[in-house]
């Protein structure tokens, strides 16, 4: 739960302090922590998957925000004009997103394996 909040905080930051930011890390930061901010959530949901099955969970869903974006009916536009809804859906399509999700993904199996992993005992081994 606290690493989402961290990593949430974090992807805030990116956004809110973009201008005092390296480009790169301002343009790519967001949806890279998005990712795998959506990876914290799976595995929130589902603790007892493999981190393998976390990771693919993770990308699809990110996948699928992204792909949604294409998509442009009047409800959801509208959804999409509110902060809340453009944090959450985004706002356009992007092939770039695609990257980050991934990167954002990599990110938190990494992030798993090394300081968020379970104890042995306890399943989300590999």
């Amino acid at each position: 739960m606290a690493a989402g909040v961290l990593v949430i905080a974090l992807g805030l930051g990116s956004r809110g302090f973009a201008a005092s930011l390296p480009s790169f890390i301002a343009d790519y930061a967001g949806d890279t922590l998005w990712a795998t901010a959506a990876f914290i959530a799976v595995a929130f949901l589902a603790p007892d998957w493999p981190r393998a099955r976390l990771a693919g969970a993770a990308l699809a869903v990110s996948f699928a925000v992204e792909v949604s974006q294409l998509y442009h009916a009047p409800w959801i536009d509208a959804l999409r004009r509110t902060l809340v809804g453009r944090l959450t859906l985004g706002a356009g399509f992007l092939w770039s997103d695609l990257v980050c999700y991934a990167a954002g993904v990599l990110l938190a199996v990494a992030l798993d394996a090394r300081w968020l992993q379970s104890p042995p005992s306890v399943s989300r081994r590999g």
